[in-house]
């Protein structure tokens, strides 16, 4: 391991007796702030102090085989001895090498997908739709909550745009790497010919806002607008002005709502939706010199990046910023998309680690 990673872990593992002694100090839940930041403190810590105990442990073993050697009724199994804890010393650096990953510190928060039909008019739509579909089902294997917050249906039954809230801890961590484009190959329920079209969709995920620290607004920098509902074909149209449309002056920035018929709910989504998207563009514009210097490979996160092409003739969805295929376009499409999560986030965390090596 690095001489670098090494001071760090042993900086980590002196931090962590300090938070102990503030932690075991009498007064200490009189500051209930501070004894909740210690105390999360001391959980992000302790793992990766522990590893490095165990490191440490497993080369104090390495060395003391070494001196083993050179007795001859130990040798033999000296060099057996000596090879398990080359392999484990590895093993564990790696393992550290991991924990010592910056976190996102966005990873356990609720998110805000936003789906919006492209190119394809009607199909565009119907293929929202699916995906909307596909990210309910994901939800639902991971017992998260959902909560469509808007949606503009097409006559056909798709989605110009939909908004859903998906409430579950991680979910922001499984969710990011959706943002993007997303093509579709199949031909259309209203193709008569059995020609193939291709048509795409965009899809945003944003971690949800906190509340009360992270996005304020003050009245002066919204401009809230008031109008009737409408629907699509056959649905009922409000009679009362219950759609609301926010619009955030100094980004300009818009959200709106009409799907319930209270003004005051559609109001408190829109306003969700809006304080999301706020603080997407703070923190692409806090990061955006960081992202010019260093492009990840599992994409930029832009959502012009067409980052997957779903291709139904052949069964098969193919992620291009990893180029992964998976040939079971049924059960990924129902939901079924932990194994590309989860190579997303794998890959992500081997780009990082790369970065740190070169580091």
């Amino acid at each position: 391991m690095k001489p670098s990673l090494l001071v760090k872990l042993q900086q980590l593992a002196e931090r962590l007796q300090a938070v102990d002694r503030l932690l075991s100090a009498p007064d200490v839940t009189d500051r209930m702030d501070e004894y909740r930041k210690l105390s999360k403190e001391r959980s992000d810590l302790t793992p990766v102090v522990e590893g490095f105990h165990a490191y440490q442990a497993l080369e104090a073993d390495y060395n003391a085989a070494q001196d083993w050697i050179n007795d001859p009724e130990l040798k033999d199994f000296a060099q057996e001895e000596l090879l398990r804890l080359k392999t484990a010393i590895e093993e564990k650096g790696a393992d550290l090498q991991r924990l010592l990953l910056p976190k996102d510190p966005n990873d356990e928060r609720n998110v805000i997908v936003e789906i919006r039909a492209g190119t394809g008019g009607d199909e565009s739509a119907l293929f929202s739709a699916d995906l909307l579909r596909m990210y309910m089902r994901y939800a639902e294997r991971n017992r998260w909550q959902t909560e469509i917050l808007s949606a503009n249906e097409s006559d056909l039954g798709g989605y110009k745009e939909v908004i859903v809230r998906i409430v579950g801890h991680g979910a922001y961590s499984k969710l990011k790497f959706e943002s993007g484009g997303h093509r579709v190959q199949r031909v259309p329920q209203t193709e008569t010919q059995g020609r193939i079209h291709t048509s795409a969709c965009t899809v945003a995920v944003l971690p949800e806002a906190d509340e009360v620290a992270e996005v304020s607004f003050s009245p002066d920098e919204l401009r809230i607008d008031v109008f009737r509902a409408s629907g699509a074909g056959g649905q009922h149209v409000n009679k009362t002005e219950s759609a609301v449309r926010i619009t955030h002056l100094p980004t300009g920035l818009v959200a709106e709502c009409q799907d319930d018929r209270s003004q005051h709910k559609n109001k408190e989504r829109a306003l969700k939706v809006l304080a999301a998207r706020v603080r997407d563009q703070q923190m692409r514009e806090l990061h955006a010199k960081e992202a010019s210097a260093r492009k990840l490979m599992i994409g930029s996160g832009d959502r012009s990046e067409r980052i997957r092409t779903y291709n139904f003739p052949q069964g098969r969805i193919t992620d291009h910023r990893i180029n992964l295929t998976l040939y079971k376009i049924d059960a990924l499409m129902d939901g079924d998309i932990g194994e590309l999560t989860q190579a997303l986030m794998t890959e992500h965390q081997a780009e990082q680690l790369s970065a740190m090596a070169d580091g």
